[in-house]
């Protein structure tokens, strides 16, 4: 089954959810226009990656950090809905990367909208990188999972997740066949981490991260937000994209695309290729030595504080998921 996907490397609007996700809605009808079925988006688009965890220390964060609270987004919520809207009215699958919100705290969760607007499955990035330890909380094993689409089963894991030998193990062993990987990072570095993974998986990956410069940061905030010295120019690159779509050989069938906004489309057949390439390596199968090696995964949510008994208040358990379901159940 011939299906084609969509890379979205575009320019969030700086820390304003509304205007991004209405961004957003209009560009997953662009995709789908040129005939995407599966739509992915960059890592915390919605409303910005925080690149200022690379530029200032955490005790500065006042100002940037109470924006980025008040345009964090609930999952469930009124964004998501809206994402759905967007997903329904053009038939496609979304991936989209968000700043999530629960409580006092935020993490860095990728979304998974279906095509008749339901929220499909979300994954919180399970380790934060460097600085951003201090933006974002931890995702548990309770959001490591994959979404069966008509097409193929797709997983996703966030920008530097997929440095994670044993988080692509538990990815592979559910039988994903197509991992969306939304990143910052934007080097040549990166595009050979997706071809290694695309072989080692025999799996399908698209990445994509934002394309995003100084002059996309509004004035006052730039103001607001950075110090002189770290403040960057207009034609600062923060992020350049390199949106790329890789084959389960480790092909490359589009991209990368840098230092521009634009729409990464390839074409894939999961069925066609995926068992193929599986026939000579699978990694999770004929190719595992389990006798030798072995992973356990915990899918248990983790919430902070667990009120046992009857009468315990259900409301007060946070975590990723309900307590006691599957991933993505």
């Amino acid at each position: 089954m011939q299906v084609t996907v969509a890379a979205v490397q575009a320019t969030p609007v700086f820390l304003d959810t509304d205007a991004t996700v209405e961004k957003a809605c209009a560009l997953i009808k662009e995709a789908a226009d040129q005939g995407a079925r599966l739509v992915v988006f960059p890592e915390a688009f919605v409303p910005t990656y925080p690149d200022w965890v690379w530029r200032l220390p955490a005790w500065s964060d006042g100002t940037y950090m109470s924006r980025l609270y008040s345009q964090a987004v609930q999952v469930p919520g009124p964004v998501v809905t809206r994402l759905g809207e967007a997903a329904r009215e053009t038939g496609t699958y979304v991936a989209m990367g968000i700043n999530e919100i629960e409580g006092g705290t935020l993490y860095n969760t990728l979304i998974y909208l279906a095509p008749d607007g339901t929220l499909a499955g979300k994954h919180r990035k399970l380790m934060p990188t460097g600085g951003e330890r201090a933006v974002w909380g931890y995702g548990d094993g309770s959001t490591l999972g994959v979404v069966r689409t008509p097409f193929g089963v797709v997983g996703g894991l966030i920008c530097w997740e997929n440095y994670m030998p044993l988080a692509r193990t538990a990815m592979y062993a559910q039988g994903m066949e197509i991992l969306v990987a939304p990143t910052w990072d934007n080097d040549e570095t990166w595009i050979s981490t997706l071809r290694h993974i695309a072989k080692e998986g025999r799996c399908y990956v698209i990445g994509v991260s934002p394309v995003l410069r100084g002059a996309d940061v509004p004035a006052e905030l730039r103001g607001e937000i950075y110090r002189d010295a770290t403040a960057p120019a207009d034609a600062d690159w923060m992020s350049r994209g390199m949106g790329t779509i890789v084959a389960p050989g480790g092909e490359i069938l589009a991209g990368p695309l840098r230092d521009q906004e634009g729409i990464v489309v390839a074409q894939i057949d999961v069925e066609a290729t995926v068992q193929a390439h599986r026939r000579m390596f699978d990694p999770v199968g004929h190719y595992a030595r389990p006798d030798v090696f072995a992973l356990n995964v915990n899918v248990r949510p983790q919430p902070a504080v667990r009120f046992e008994g009857a009468e315990a208040p259900s409301e007060r358990r946070r975590s990723g998921s309900d307590p006691g379901a599957a991933p993505f159940a």
